[in-house]
């Protein structure tokens, strides 16, 4: 049997069952961006790194609103989350040169949303062969960058891609 280190994980697996409230409600909050890898604030949504990403640049983008489905979702929000994951599709394929982008949401449980009350749009880099035998036999992701590199480089590539 081969073991594959993972501390950084416990963080995720000891807070399973001992969260409450919502985290895409309370990460604004928190006061400390670079802490809960916002990497951008808009008027109605953020943009937030995945804290246990399938790729390095796996965001999200989340309206501030704890809204459970996309009909729900006021018209300029639903403009601005659209325009959000544009940018971050620009914004990832400078920084990493994938070979292709997912763009998607799960609502609701039945559907494999982790966070099924509240909507969000992830956005990721993907590669051909990025699903090799480890990730697929394996059920283990290999990232070559941490978050906090991530998170410098999302952040900075932002500053000149969004207007203030």
């Amino acid at each position: 049997m081969d073991y594959l280190w993972t501390p950084w994980r416990y963080a995720y697996v000891a807070a399973g069952s001992k969260t409450t409230g919502c985290i895409f409600c309370d990460l604004p909050k928190a006061g400390d961006d670079a802490k809960a890898h916002i990497v951008h604030r808009g008027q109605h949504c953020y943009i937030v790194l995945n804290t246990f990403p399938y790729t390095p640049g796996h965001v999200m983008v989340v309206p501030f609103a704890h809204l459970d489905e996309l009909q729900k979702l006021p018209v300029e929000v639903a403009h601005e989350m659209m325009d959000l994951s544009q940018t971050m599709e620009r914004v990832l394929r400078r920084l990493y040169a994938p070979d292709g982008v997912n763009l998607g949401m799960n609502i609701g449980k039945a559907a494999g949303a982790g966070v099924a009350g509240h909507i969000h749009m992830h956005v990721l880099p993907r590669w051909v062969a990025d699903a090799n035998f480890v990730s697929v036999i394996g059920e283990t992701r290999i990232l070559p960058e941490s978050l906090e590199t991530t998170y410098a480089r999302i952040r900075e590539a932002l500053e000149s891609a969004v207007p203030s």
